[in-house]
């Protein structure tokens, strides 16, 4: 943080080390991953499928609690959470911005390619009702791409989908859907040679997720795929970042969970000393240390939101994007990767030590967000950094220092303005969530 060029050249060094320690494993043997991309492979095929919906674009509104949040109820709610620390003020502003220009919506002039198309965060839904042109890619299973074609064709876009073979204009989907899909940890190159026929310019979305290594390995196959489409200067890049990571943090949000920790209740930092120190003083530790200063100038806080549970894998996985992210931007690519809030997807609550970490989370200031409101949410932050001069998406903007390209338009969910780290908080949390559970029905004894 200290110095622009070591975080450019960290990310640059980081990246190289990652594709020269994987290696491709095909049918014609081992290689570099640089190697596997300009490899010859039997070409994919493009099904195409309008959305059979109304064709004006739909409105944006956010699903919130068991409604829906539009026009000013939406606009009161982006106030509330900028209010209670739960997003940045970039992140209200840009919100703010797409409620002023809905014609933003109209999407039938953007190539929008979405690897892991199917992904329960991705926008997959609100890109199939915004008339935009859809390159999917997900697994070969027909299930996944059941869902993908019903959401497309509810809506008013367009759906590009890879196929084995030769598919005509006139086929429905019930021809060629058991036939879609691509695999991106065997198939890269012909994904990559697939999404590069399209007509561009392209905005390519990295939204896969997997358990364990394989999520190294698929943002490796990911980012193969955004090197190849980079090749035309015109291709912007997206991804999701996780708040639970290390960020640095505007100086502002830095002094403000400082603040929330100097500023407990007499009450609550009585009984909270003693089990920190039985805990070996990992409970309760500030979320903030110093506000330091950057070369350029800039002032800065550290926020360590790492969960530790979450294994090395997802943090040098999302690691890989965020170096992507910073080197892309560098070299001129329109680049939106923005703080997307805890959410309470399937993939994540399978956890129980999660599950119940979120149900408690309020207690410390986080808000979990439900899968449809951060989908709502990420997608109109993704429309907007391609349409808005003033984001840090935008390579001509000037930035201080590269890391303000993670700190613009932060959905953090009150992990960055929390008193507490993150980590040293959610034992806590877990707790009050198992109290919180609702006790099973009891169940009458059997009598004669």
């Amino acid at each position: 943080m200290r110095s622009s060029q070591a975080a450019l050249s960290s990310a640059r060094a980081g990246l190289e080390m990652a594709w020269e320690s994987l290696q491709w494993h095909g049918e014609g043997g081992t290689g570099s991953l640089r190697e596997a991309l300009d490899s010859s492979a039997p070409p994919l095929h493009s099904a195409t499928l309008h959305g059979r919906g109304a064709a004006r674009p739909a409105a944006w509104q956010v699903p919130y609690r068991g409604g829906v949040l539009k026009g000013l109820a939406l606009a009161a709610q982006i106030d509330d959470w900028l209010a209670r620390g739960i997003i940045e003020s970039s992140a209200a502003v840009a919100l703010h911005r797409c409620l002023k220009n809905p014609e933003w919506f109209d999407l039938s002039d953007r190539t929008m390619v979405l690897l892991g198309a199917g992904s329960e965060a991705g926008p997959l839904r609100w890109l199939a009702s915004w008339r935009a042109r859809i390159v999917a890619v997900d697994i070969p299973d027909e299930s996944v791409w059941r869902r993908i074609v019903a959401i497309v064709t509810d809506g008013n876009g367009t759906l590009i989908a890879p196929v084995r073979r030769t598919t005509r204009a006139s086929d429905d989907e019930a021809v060629w859907l058991a036939d879609a899909g691509v695999d991106l940890l065997t198939e890269t190159p012909q994904a990559a040679a697939w999404v590069c026929a399209q007509d561009g310019p392209v905005d390519v979305a990295a939204l896969g997720y997997l358990d364990g290594e394989r999520h190294v390995r698929l943002s490796l196959a990911m980012d193969m795929m955004q090197v190849a489409t980079a090749r035309d200067p015109r291709t912007s890049m997206a991804w999701m970042a996780t708040p639970t990571d290390v960020f640095a943090v505007p100086a502002g949000t830095a002094r403000r969970a400082q603040e929330a920790f100097a500023q407990r209740p007499t009450m609550q930092r009585a009984w909270q000393a003693p089990v920190r120190l039985a805990s070996g003083d990992r409970l309760f530790q500030p979320n903030v240390g110093e506000v330091e200063q950057s070369a350029e100038g800039l002032s800065y806080g550290l926020i360590d939101s790492l969960i530790v549970e979450q294994g090395p894998n997802y943090a040098l996985a999302k690691r890989l994007q965020q170096w992507r992210a910073l080197l892309a931007r560098e070299a001129g690519h329109r680049v939106c990767l923005n703080i997307a809030p805890s959410t309470s997807t399937a993939s994540v609550l399978k956890n129980p030590a999660f599950a119940a970490g979120f149900a408690g989370a309020d207690t410390f200031g986080i808000e979990v967000f439900e899968p449809a409101t951060t989908t709502a949410i990420m997608a109109a932050l993704w429309v907007h950094d391609l349409r808005a001069d003033e984001t840090a998406a935008n390579p001509a903007r000037p930035l201080m220092h590269p890391f303000e390209l993670f700190m613009d338009n932060a959905c953090h969910g009150g992990l960055w303005t929390s008193a507490y780290r993150a980590r040293s908080a959610l034992p806590m949390a877990a707790l009050v969530g198992w109290l919180r559970r609702p006790k099973p029905a009891s169940v009458p004894a059997a009598t004669d």
